[in-house]
């Protein structure tokens, strides 16, 4: 079983949970998840099975999109509302939608720098932080260049606003709601955090967690194990679907065969590519993933396993 299940990942479990739930329904072997979700958020979770496994730093490397919630006025310990609260302020005399709006495209729209929250699943010698964080341990964090593509305001509820944030690869919505927070002067936490999007994937095609195992328990009353595998494989996506963008190309039985044995494969009239999908063009399967150089050679990257070719 080699593909892609894109998980609505509910509230008030880890990720990794989440990824051991879809795994026994699904009866795989070897199983990972895409870019961690803390236990209040919700959302976008992709869930790679198989061989998919090989393409999920593509998953990892990609924009992403949230809305989230900022709770103006109270500052927690894990500046998000599973923490304490360790400080209350006031608000800004008059704060307006426009003021925050101002605020955001100023100093958190672009390349900019942010420090990660302890609270994070950044390692310290092979140690995540939030592990250390929990034991009361302070290390230094730091800083790091993200990219927030744009960030818009939805609402403003007096003491709350919504936010949508289009962002690179290891953005902390924490991170840029506790800034906003400091520079308000009235500080900020994040009360509800969503992903929509990873990369090529979007919000409305992940199924809630809950949906997937009503559908097992529904099937399980008439149709045999065979019948619910069939149904449960035909929701993944195929494992290239992280570079579905890419250019393909095709390779002949012989060029295939030279491929999987670790031959020379050199391709005429083609220009140098960074990143290919690699397809066998008779059998239309997917080979993996490479890259060609200058000179028109064919230099694997990731290849699927022998046995599913």
């Amino acid at each position: 079983m080699n593909g892609i299940f894109l998980l609505d990942k509910p509230g008030g479990i880890s990720s990794n949970r989440a990824l051991q739930i879809v795994k026994r329904v699904y009866g795989a072997a070897k199983a990972g998840h895409t870019g961690a979700l803390d236990p209040l958020a919700t959302g976008m979770l992709p869930l790679c099975f198989g061989e998919a496994t090989k393409f999920s730093q593509f998953l990892l490397d990609a924009d992403k999109r949230y809305i989230t919630t900022a709770k103006l006025g109270q500052r927690t310990d894990t500046s998000d509302a599973d923490g304490v609260v360790v400080e209350e302020r006031p608000l800004p005399d008059n704060l307006s939608s426009e003021q925050i709006d101002t605020l955001l495209q100023s100093d958190f729209t672009g390349l900019i720098t942010q420090v990660p929250s302890m609270f994070s699943a950044l390692k310290h010698n092979g140690q995540p932080l939030y592990k250390l964080a929990r034991q009361g341990i302070e290390v230094e964090v730091k800083s790091r260049q993200i990219t927030v593509h744009s960030i818009e305001v939805l609402d403003f509820r007096g003491d709350e606003v919504d936010l949508d944030i289009r962002c690179s690869k290891g953005t902390y919505i924490r991170s840029i709601v506790q800034d906003m927070g400091e520079i308000l002067g009235c500080g900020a936490h994040v009360k509800m955090l969503r992903r929509l999007d990873s990369g090529p994937y979007k919000a409305e095609n992940m199924m809630p967690l809950a949906d997937l195992e009503q559908l097992v328990a529904d099937m399980a009353t008439d149709a045999s194990a065979e019948q619910i595998q069939t149904h449960l494989d035909g929701l993944l996506l195929p494992p290239w679907s992280p570079v579905e963008d890419a250019p393909e190309v095709l390779l002949s039985d012989v060029q295939t065969d030279a491929l999987c044995k670790g031959q020379r494969v050199v391709l005429e009239d083609i220009a140098a590519q960074p990143l290919v999908r690699i397809r066998d063009a008779a059998s239309e399967k997917f080979l993996g993933i490479g890259e060609i150089d200058a000179a028109g050679q064919l230099l694997p990257r990731r290849l699927m396993s022998t046995q599913d070719l």
